[in-house]
Formats: structure tokens, C-alpha cells, sequence
């Protein structure tokens, strides 16, 4: 009986709901502690930026995995944690998109990319450009990210052949350039309108630099890591090929 319990155990820690239940916590997680952060904002920008910050760190974390197990095989067995963790983060993205229509523009969209209503004219005005093109930025990534996260799945890789669904996948470097630029646009560049007060900067600031270049530097080492590996298999292949001839 209690074989059979750690079987079934094992079984349901491997698998993809159980994966997907820890996406769902970790997302929980991370969005909780970035309302914290900001525990004085207003409901609305509290939560906005906490759904949008918790996007970014879980498809950050679905980008570091591949780089770490490449690095280290300690981490490999994190990498079927890629797909749950990475959907997740587009699904905070995407809760971070409807506080900011509702709550924000208040679904006026021409206000979403930086036009408001002027009142003499009758018609809308563009006001805003910088916030008109982070947020089309950030739709895109969420575009990308919708199309990633509704075929990351065996399904999808089944019907779509391996060869088409890993290029479908390799938008993921896309999408995280696009979330890096939406991020830092809405970080370093929004409130810096001569027009009105410039807040304190954002305390994010850093840690947002810092986990990108982390990133960056793991995907770096284990690409000079991959071809340092390549160059040695091909030196030991040559030096198998040309030994029979010398002998």
C-alpha cells in the first residue's frame, strides 16, 4: 500500500497539472509580494504593477531554466517547469492588460495609446506618445505570449510536427524583448514628462537591471558553453578520422 501510494505520488509530481499548480502558486506568490512592495499605491497601479511585475519574473525564471540546466545538470530536472511557468506569466500579463483597461483608460481605448478626449475639438488628441508606444509594446508581448502559451503543450507539438512548433516556440526571445522594453519604458522614461511632478524613483529599478543582465549572462555562458562543447566533439571526431590513416 505504501508502495503503491509513492508510485502514484511520483506519478502526480511529474505530471502536468501538478506543474501547473505550481505555476499557479508561484504566480500567487510573487504577485503578493510585489502588492506588498507597493503597499501604499493606489488599489488599482498597486495591482497593475503587481501582475505586470509577476509576468515579467515568471517568464524570466522560463528563461533562466534552459541556460542553468545547460550549465549545470543539477537543474535539469527543472526544465519541464518551463512551459507552466512561462504560460502563468502570460496570464499575469494578461491580468495586468484588463486592471489597465478598467481601471486606467477605463476601456477608452484611444486612451491606451496616448490620446484623450479634447473637449473644444470634440475629438481625440494625442497627449501621451511614450505611453501610446510602451503599451503597444506591451500588446504585442502579450500577443506573442498568447500564441506561445496556447501551444505549449503536447497537443499543439503533435499537430503542428516538431520541426514548426519549435520555431513557434523560439518567439519566447521576442516576447522577452518585448516585455524587457515595455518594462523599462514604464520604469525609467514614463514620468519623466516635464508637464507634471516626477515621482521618486521606482525602487524596481535595479533589481529590474539585475535580473535581466542575469539573464543575459546565462544565456551567454551556456551558448560559449554549447560551442566550446561542439568544437571539442569536433576535434575528437576529426582526430578519430584521420588516426586510422596515420597508422
Amino acid at each position: 500500500m505504501v508502495r503503491n501510494g509513492g508510485g502514484r505520488w511520483r506519478r502526480f509530481a511529474g505530471s502536468t497539472v501538478f506543474r501547473h499548480l505550481g505555476g499557479i502558486v508561484a504566480a500567487a506568490l510573487v504577485v503578493y509580494l510585489f502588492t506588498e512592495v507597493r503597499a501604499e499605491w493606489s488599489p488599482m497601479h498597486k495591482w497593475n504593477r503587481a501582475f505586470g511585475d509577476a509576468s515579467l519574473a515568471l517568464v524570466a525564471l522560463a528563461m533562466a531554466i534552459g541556460p542553468l540546466a545547460r550549465l549545470w545538470a543539477r537543474f535539469a530536472p527543472l526544465l519541464p517547469w518551463r512551459r507552466e511557468f512561462g504560460i502563468w506569466g502570460v496570464v499575469a500579463g494578461g491580468i495586468h492588460t484588463v486592471v489597465i483597461l478598467n481601471g486606467w483608460v477605463e476601456w477608452e481605448l484611444p486612451r491606451l495609446f496616448g490620446f484623450v478626449l479634447h473637449p473644444a475639438l470634440g475629438q481625440y488628441v494625442m497627449v501621451e506618445k511614450g505611453f501610446g508606444l510602451g503599451n503597444v509594446i506591451g500588446i504585442a508581448a502579450l500577443i506573442y505570449g498568447l500564441v506561445l502559451a496556447v501551444t505549449s503543450n503536447d497537443l499543439s507539438q503533435r499537430a503542428l510536427g516538431l520541426s514548426v512548433w519549435k520555431f513557434v516556440q523560439q518567439g519566447v526571445y521576442v516576447l522577452w524583448a518585448l516585455i524587457v522594453a515595455h518594462t523599462a519604458y514604464f520604469l525609467y522614461i514614463h514620468f519623466l514628462d516635464f508637464h507634471r511632478q516626477t515621482p521618486e524613483p521606482n525602487i524596481l529599478q535595479w533589481p529590474f537591471v539585475a535580473l535581466v543582465g542575469l539573464v543575459l549572462s546565462l544565456q551567454m555562458a551556456a551558448s560559449w558553453r554549447t560551442w566550446k562543447l561542439r568544437r571539442r566533439r569536433v576535434a575528437g571526431w576529426r582526430a578519430g578520422q584521420e588516426s586510422p590513416g596515420q597508422a
